[in-house]
């Protein structure tokens, strides 16, 4: 039986989610947790987030329903809480006290429902001397060390990875991590409690074996200097005869000498052995590289196992042979999107919805969520007086 779009599938069917909006990092775990299958409600204030992104394009709010409160308003906080009663998990990346000042910070809503799971996501945690300061990716991922290490000249300054690596891989994919973690123990206890998710501490983590690494001695704490950070020559990007890219990941020695016999690179072991020869190797396969289009060499390194492909722009990676085969991207509502990840054989994602518009899905919430105080107030008929006066 074919599902149909709008049905709701996934691992996380059932679970429920308030999401108070917000930008970044947040929006994209509540996003995560819709793929899955969650009811993911986002809770939209008047005016929107201030992003400047224009709401039907906005894919981290694919899959949930949204709807629209003034939490400065006296009933705001109150609608928050009948919506968090019937919550599984509630997400907020507010700067640490605003919650509190709103009315709806841990201990309100545990109060009104103490299986739930708070999430919590920020930059700089809850605690600390900057907690209470503004902040980006950017400067996240520069204190803890990630930063400093990404580049491939130890002489010039590091490349900015996007917001990848702080945003999303050390802020969002940990606080994912972290509230079906807690999910799972108030189910097994029925007892909630507060995640917080803060970047810099998942960005370092994350860099948990670059310090084992270090403290073996098997890593510079300088960066262009190592295997991995493009001070290796065969474990890098190189330009093609058409201002193209070819990246190389060839570090096992089978995989280089499949690279190297497809490059045609003379003297290829005695130049991958002799460290002091790595500037030689580079400046061949550099040499090499120059000679033709990425096309062409994207042809030589098809379906080989010599660790080398060709650097797409975000417009061309849905067009991969690969990507397109196992449907990675797909296309809903005339987006083309990432397509939800991970994969379950039992309970796949789906994309069910297209991003929720801002306080467009607020009168079916609060009939499937049953709160009645997120329901319009009805139209009152005019009195005769107020047609006369």
């Amino acid at each position: 039986m074919q599902t149909r779009q709008t049905e709701r599938t996934g691992p996380l069917a059932g679970v429920r989610v308030v999401e108070l909006a917000g930008i970044g990092p947040g929006p994209f775990a509540a996003m995560l947790l819709a793929d899955l299958g969650a009811d993911v409600v986002r809770v939209d204030r008047p005016g929107g987030a201030g992003l400047g992104v224009d709401p039907a394009k906005d894919l981290t709010n694919r899959n949930k329903r949204s709807v629209l409160l003034d939490l400065k308003a006296p009933e705001g906080p109150a609608a928050v809480l009948d919506l968090v009663e019937r919550a599984d998990i509630l997400v907020e990346g507010y700067r640490p006290g605003v919650a509190e000042r709103l009315g709806v910070g841990p201990e309100p809503c545990l109060a009104r429902n103490p299986r739930l799971v708070y999430g919590r996501m920020t930059g700089w945690g809850q605690d600390g001397p900057l907690a209470h300061t503004a902040g980006h990716d950017i400067g996240y991922i520069a204190v803890t060390g990630a930063l400093g290490m990404i580049g491939p000249d130890p002489d010039g300054p590091p490349t900015v990875p996007a917001n990848l690596v702080g945003d999303y891989a050390g802020g969002s994919l940990y606080l994912v991590v972290g509230v079906l973690a807690a999910l799972q123990h108030a189910r097994a206890h029925g007892e909630g409690q507060v995640v917080d998710a803060a970047i810099v501490d998942g960005t370092a983590h994350l860099t948990s074996m670059i310090h084992a690494m270090l403290a073996a001695g098997g890593w510079q704490d300088r960066r262009g200097s190592n295997l991995l950070d493009g001070g290796c020559p065969f474990y890098g990007v190189y330009e093609t005869s058409d201002g193209g890219h070819m990246a190389v990941g060839a570090l096992e020695h089978r995989f280089y000498a499949e690279f190297a016999r497809l490059l045609d690179l003379p003297d290829a072991d005695g130049l991958r052995g002799d460290l002091a020869r790595w500037p030689e190797l580079r400046a061949a396969v550099a040499a090499r590289f120059r000679s033709r289009t990425r096309a062409q060499w994207t042809e030589v390194f098809e379906g080989t196992d010599a660790c080398v492909a060709p650097v797409l722009s975000l417009r061309e990676a849905p067009d991969h042979p690969h990507l397109a085969a196992r449907a990675t991207f797909a296309e809903h509502g005339g987006l083309v999107q990432p397509a939800p990840a991970p994969r379950f054989s039992a309970t796949p994602g789906t994309l069910r919805t297209g991003p929720a518009l801002p306080g467009a899905d607020t009168a079916e919430v609060a009939r499937d969520w049953a709160v009645p105080a997120l329901r319009p107030a009805p139209d009152v008929p005019p009195t005769q007086e107020s047609k006369t006066a």
